[in-house]
């Protein structure tokens, strides 16, 4: 079914291409209206009221959303129109980043994943007491309020809220479900005359709350604590920003949905096996500490987690995808974005990926009070861009973008990013082609994409399908389709080979066994150590459960179909049995076991004894239970004998 989209000029301030607009499938245009939030608000009305309408304006959404609401209809669909493309040095020109624009507002989403987290409103206020006490005060009537005082504090004489003394030892959890650990804890003895009193102190209490206001001016209680849903913190020196947090705080009872963020599969991560350490991408670079070990794997605790998705871009396996949206909604709504473009006339276009809170507020200024974007730049809105990885910005040049910028604000995670994007330069062999870019102000935001105009890419745009891992490889085949190299990647990458000292290397085949991927094999007819190249993770198991030390990883991508073979890369002649001619174990390995106990050993003294080392299992057992003194050839063992076999005796005599 069709769309109405609504159009609007801003007082005939934005330029608008109806002609391009018109040719997109799947939405029918209105006329240009000069001010639908105004004069033309009847016009507005009607196209809400029929349905399914797209109102081409962010600025007066409340407006629109309110006049839904009074028309008894649903909330329409809104694209900035203006802001985006409309507002620009370039705006005769933006035609064609239109037409993108609204073909991706009509990608519906897929349905999110959430999941509750409750909260009864128990409070627990840390902090200097006059601050501390009066924060209680406001909060009392509406939460459950406990005030922890430093040792040494005086109770307040009020009863309207639980007081304590205590230091904290250590905390954990996250809205709806803290535990705090307290050192020292002291609680009031409310009898008596005169002032109130603490009674003894105590080592190790735990206490469990909802909400944490932590008012002290010493080091937070978690990681990122900006991050941390109910963990509210303010400096105790600003009244503004403890009346912030009281205010917050006031609001953070019942129960509330929360995304889940991330999908996990076990089975694929490559974090440890047999206790030897792999993997550790994502715990060293999670911001909240929401990643922990769990043996061969790790955990997610999903009430900690906030979504950052830095873990997902940097797993080599894929065992952590991102889940809100999925990574393939993400790659079709890149591939989506070119396709309109290029349909509605645009050439060589970029894109410059952005947060919906800091570029999307940068944008709208540069927009008012700047150049705005030039033509070719087409803005894709994320929640967060800290989760775009090589494997995005790879999709997007394959799909035809001759340029990625990502576009951070000052709060952004950048680790994740900036190594993606050196592993994304390597990998396109054009490092002008992937930016990160951090305007201090819109001007400078103008400043870098005006003027910029990468060469075009000739390369025929790839549909991205499948896993990260799958297309990066089919982006890097269209970037680079004359390759006869491998590409040299940066260190800790994602993709490479394994190198075998063939000198050290016994063929004990431990790194297969472990190996989390299946890149490392073995042949089961032959002494060989075989490798897959695209398989393999990089995960440095192999190097670190070799007892020679003689596998080393090598960071490269190799674009060959040999990458999707096993390639031999040791393989040494077996040792023939001496009774059967079956051949078994490593010829070498077997000469050196002889060289170091035939005649050196008591076991393997004799000329017997010792050629029982050249034979293979079931010779080997086949020549002891047949040689002199053979244990074998004992006695039988006597019968256990049973409480029966006493009570018959009993009973004979």
């Amino acid at each position: 079914m069709s769309k109405s989209l609504i159009l609007c000029n801003c007082l005939s301030s934005s330029a608008i291409d109806t002609d391009v607009l018109g040719q997109v499938k799947g939405v029918t245009c209105s006329k240009v209206h000069t001010g639908l939030c105004m004069q033309d608000s009847q016009a507005a009305a009607d196209a809400i009221g029929g349905g399914d309408a797209i109102i081409a304006c962010q600025q007066e959404r409340d407006f629109f959303t309110e006049l839904a609401a009074e028309l008894g209809t649903q909330e329409p669909q809104f694209i900035d129109l203006r802001d985006r493309a409309g507002w620009s040095d370039q705006a005769r020109g933006s035609g064609p980043k239109m037409a993108a624009l609204v073909a991706d507002a009509l990608r519906a989403p897929p349905p999110a994943k959430t999941f509750d987290i409750a909260s009864e409103g128990l409070c627990l206020i840390v902090g200097p007491e006059e601050t501390a006490l009066a924060a209680a005060r406001q909060l009392r009537d509406h939460l459950g309020v406990t005030v922890l005082l430093e040792s040494g504090a005086e109770p307040p004489l009020e009863r309207g809220f639980d007081v304590i003394a205590g230091r904290i030892k250590g905390a954990q959890g996250a809205l709806g479900n803290f535990t705090v650990t307290i050192d020292a804890l002291q609680q009031v003895a409310p009898g008596g005359r005169g002032t109130l009193t603490f009674g003894e102190a105590q080592n190790g209490a735990q206490t469990e709350c909802d909400i944490i206001i932590d008012l002290r001016r010493d080091a937070p209680l978690f990681p990122a604590p900006e991050k941390r849903d109910g963990y509210l913190r303010a400096d105790p020196n600003r009244p503004e920003a403890v009346h912030e947090a009281v205010m917050s705080a006031s609001h953070l009872i019942g129960t509330f949905e929360k995304p889940l963020y991330l999908n996990l599969d076990p089975t694929i991560c490559a974090h440890s096996r047999a206790e030897q350490a792999g993997c550790s991408k994502c715990l060293d670079i999670c911001p909240t500490s929401a990643i922990v070990s769990a043996g061969d794997h790790v955990d997610i605790d999903p009430s900690i987690c906030a979504g950052c998705g830095s873990c997902a871009a940097l797993c080599p396996s894929g065992a952590i995808t991102y889940d809100d949206p999925p990574v393939s909604f993400l790659f079709q709504r890149i591939a989506g974005l070119s396709d309109a473009y290029r349909a509605a006339g645009g050439t060589a276009p970029r894109l410059l990926i952005h947060d919906r809170d800091f570029g999307a507020e940068m944008i709208s200024l540069a927009a008012r009070f700047e150049r705005g974007l030039p033509a070719d730049v087409i803005p894709l809105d994320m929640e967060r861009v800290s989760g775009v990885g090589h494997a995005e910005m790879l999709a997007a040049l394959a799909s035809g973008f001759v340029a990625v910028d990502v576009l951070v604000s000052p709060k952004s995670e950048r680790d994740s990013l900036a190594s993606e994007m050196v592993l994304a330069q390597a990998l396109c062999g054009a490092s002008e082609r992937v930016r990160i870019i951090e305007p201090s102000e819109p001007a400078a935001l103008c400043d870098m994409l005006y003027g910029v105009s990468p060469a075009p890419c000739n390369i025929e745009p790839i549909l991205p399908l499948g896993t990260r891992r799958q297309v990066t490889r089919l982006a890097v085949k269209a970037l680079q389709p004359d390759l006869k190299a491998p590409i040299k990647l940066p260190e800790n990458a994602p993709y490479g080979a394994v190198l075998v000292d063939k000198e050290a290397c016994t063929l004990c085949l431990s790194c297969v066994s472990l190996c989390p991927a299946g890149a490392v094999g073995d042949n089961p007819e032959m002494p060989q150590l075989r490798f897959q190249e695209d398989a393999c993770l990089q995960c440095g198991l192999c190097t670190r459960v070799c007892p020679e030390n003689a596998i080393s990883l090598l960071p490269q991508f190799d674009t060959s179909d040999a990458a999707f073979n096993q390639a031999i890369v040791h393989e040494e002649a077996p040792f023939d049995c001496v009774e059967c001619g079956k051949p078994f174990g490593v010829k070498s390995t077997i000469e050196r076991i002889i060289e170091k106990l035939e005649g050196k050993h008591p076991m393997f003294a004799t000329s017997d004894a010792a050629r029982m080392i050249r034979m293979c299992d079931d010779c080997r057992v086949n020549a002891q239970y047949h040689q002199q003194n053979s244990p074998f050839a004992a006695a039988p063992r006597p019968a256990v004998r049973t409480t029966d076999d006493y009570l018959s005796k009993r009973r004979d005599h």
